[in-house]
């Protein structure tokens, strides 16, 4: 069900903010549209605030079964006791190394790592994966999860699609009933971050286009995950300002230039 409010400021990021605040989402939660602009006046005279439209969608109450049976999987792994070198073969303990299997690192004494822990197990299971989720307190109550194991690039997928769908569904089942809401990462073999620094390059050099010419510049279609990293590495670039417009799977980015005597009013 999709809902709408609509905010003010003295400027449209101050505007979009306030929105995203009375909300508790991230920018990349919602859609934008600018209804009026601010305006600066002459010495004060004539000023007028910036007026959005923010739109987003009201997820149903209604629970998803399909996620349910994963809860019965046990929140810890069994970790085998590393096998001891047979004795004909002392002098080649290092063959192995490489089948060690990958050790889960869970925050001790956290019912909601706890969870993430067991839904993923079971998601992974169903998927076919021997993966093992790791899982590690951050920063603003977000989960870090990095998959451990051997051949992950089937749980990766094209451009990230695979991971991202599988930390959607993750945040939607921890989430799903609670009054506070916390936001899980999900990495494999470091995509992440290798991912980030390729879309951070390119959001600097879109930028400069956009101060250059001053005119907005709509990205191509991206999922949640990219269009997060848009938003974060030009959140602080002088005179532009992003957000994200129109549905999945075609929802966009854009990168719009603001007047830099609106910033910091």
């Amino acid at each position: 069900m999709l809902k709408y409010i609509e905010s003010t400021g003295r400027t449209e990021e101050a505007a979009i903010e306030a929105a995203l605040q009375k909300l508790g989402m991230d920018r990349d939660d919602v859609s934008v549209e600018v209804l009026e602009r601010a305006k600066t006046g002459f010495l004060g005279i004539g000023a007028s605030p910036a007026k959005v439209k923010v739109t987003y969608e009201a997820p149903d109450e209604e629970p998803v079964e399909e996620v349910k049976p994963v809860e019965t999987v046990p929140a810890a792994p069994v970790v085998e006791e590393a096998p001891k070198a047979a004795p004909e073969a002392p002098k080649a303990p290092v063959a192995e190394e490489p089948k060690a299997q990958p050790v889960a690192a869970t925050v001790a004494d956290d019912e909601r790592a706890e969870k993430i822990h067991a839904f993923l197990t079971g998601l992974l299971a169903h998927m076919g994966s021997s993966a093992i989720p790791s899982i590690t307190l951050g920063e603003e109550n977000t989960y870090e999860v990095e998959l451990l194991g051997e051949h992950l690039g089937s749980l990766i997928g094209r451009r990230g699609e695979t991971l991202d769908a599988i930390q959607q569904l993750t945040n939607y089942a921890v989430n799903h009933g609670q009054s506070h809401r916390v936001r899980v990462h999900v990495d494999a073999e470091g995509y992440r971050a290798k991912r980030e620094e390729s879309l951070a390059r390119l959001a600097q050099k879109v930028a400069g286009k956009v101060v250059k010419y001053r005119r907005n510049v709509t990205l191509e279609p991206m999922n949640a995950y990219e269009r997060h990293v848009i938003h974060t590495a030009l959140q602080d670039y002088p005179d532009v300002t992003t957000y994200s417009t129109g549905t999945e799977p075609n929802r966009r980015t854009v990168v719009a230039y603001s007047r830099g005597e609106h910033r910091g009013q």
